[in-house]
């Protein structure tokens, strides 16, 4: 049985300034899909009021794509999930330059798989 797999990413030492911003969280979604040739069917978004972060969530075709970000230590946390399989995208390059993260960690998980 295949269930897909998913991408658990933590950036740290993110540009606060870039944390706030919803343009730059939606570029750097946008980025991605395009990367990892994904099928967006739906968007939402949240910026937080005054020094707070964003939430976004890609509804996709293949599954979902979200990321919540945290201004007050630098840090962006991102979730992908594909039930079809397709190559990684480049998540320490595209944070990086999207988000100026110093630090990028990456988990990658098989799902659906035998307990």
């Amino acid at each position: 049985m295949h269930g897909g797999t998913e991408w658990l990413v933590d950036a740290r030492g993110c540009a606060p300034a870039r944390l706030r911003d919803p343009a730059a969280i939606l570029a750097l979604l946008d980025r991605i899909v395009v990367d990892m040739q994904l099928h967006v069917i739906a968007t939402t978004i949240h910026a937080f009021p005054g020094p707070g972060g964003v939430t976004a969530l890609y509804l996709l075709a293949e599954s979902h794509l979200a990321i919540h970000t945290f201004p007050e230590s630098g840090t962006a946390t991102l979730n992908a999930y594909c039930c079809t399989p397709r190559a990684p995208a480049a998540w320490r390059e595209l944070l990086s330059a999207a988000l100026g993260a110093d630090a990028v960690s990456v988990t990658e998980h098989a799902r659906g798989g035998a307990p």
